[in-house]
């Protein structure tokens, strides 16, 4: 049996999820998709030279597992900033504004970020029925992404209190060693940041906890109940894509994983 694309019909796509989100989500895996090569095989970057159809393929895959209709499943042009877009109304897949998140209290309508190494955060008050999803690399977390992202949530009507979130697979802090400018940056802020700093095995490297760092954040924003999925991007080929292995490999092609979630009906 095939698709309507002519794919193969798979096992349902790989997820992890957070008990106590509250709604249909899954940090997905690199498991369950279609597309072949080094984007094997859930490839859910349309901005990669993966096939486009492929990868279409994989997305609407994801956007069933959590209940959603493939064409309503957004994107974004990630962008490593802090800026975020409310969502009203669903657009072409490919097309989403330059951000690094999107809430939404459309009902039926899914938000998936796409990271390889960076941290997926989604975030739910499923009392209000808002929910909104963060792409948190180091620099758009200390930009304040997240801060950003619960903001945007209480506009729609959503209480800080209420909100619960999750910072899905990342690369983790044994696997992230990281330069003086990046603690730099940091530490300008808040110094007593250093905790999520550790020796590095290198002269003047450290090894940087970046869901710690995001976790930390949302938690002195207020933020009701913050979870933190335990899984190394960079450490699990098997299951992750990961920027900075590609790159300690001498680079070329990479996928990215997606991590979505659903507005309730």
């Amino acid at each position: 049996m095939t698709t309507q694309s002519g794919h193969a019909v798979a096992s349902a796509p790989e997820a992890l999820t957070m008990p106590g989100l509250g709604v249909a989500h899954g940090f997905f895996t690199r498991r369950g998709g279609v597309s072949k090569g080094p984007y094997a095989s859930l490839n859910c970057s349309l901005s990669s030279a993966d096939d486009r159809e492929a990868v279409l393929e994989n997305r609407a895959r994801a956007a069933r597992a959590v209940g959603a209709a493939p064409e309503h499943l957004l994107g974004l042009t990630q962008v490593h900033g802090a800026a975020v877009v409310p969502v009203k109304a669903a657009w072409p897949a490919g097309e989403g504004p330059r951000a690094d998140a999107m809430v939404t209290c459309r009902a039926g309508l899914a938000l998936g970020i796409v990271t390889a190494d960076c941290a997926p955060v989604l975030f739910c008050d499923r009392h209000a029925g808002v929910v909104g999803a963060a792409h948190a690399g180091w620099r758009s977390a200390v930009a304040g992404i997240l801060e950003a992202t619960l903001a945007a949530m209480l506009d729609l009507g959503a209480a800080a209190a209420r909100v619960t979130a999750a910072v899905g697979p990342c690369i983790g802090q044994a696997s992230y060693e990281v330069g003086r400018d990046l603690v730099d940056v940091v530490l300008a802020g808040a110094p007593d940041d250093a905790r999520f700093l550790a020796p590095g095995v290198r002269p003047e490297h450290w090894q940087f906890d970046l869901a710690g760092y995001c976790a930390s954040r949302m938690q002195a924003a207020g933020i009701g109940r913050v979870a933190v999925v335990a899984a190394d991007t960079f450490a699990d080929e098997a299951r992750f894509f990961s920027h900075r292995r590609r790159i300690l490999g001498g680079g070329g092609p990479i996928g990215h994983q997606i991590s979505v979630i659903a507005c309730p009906q």
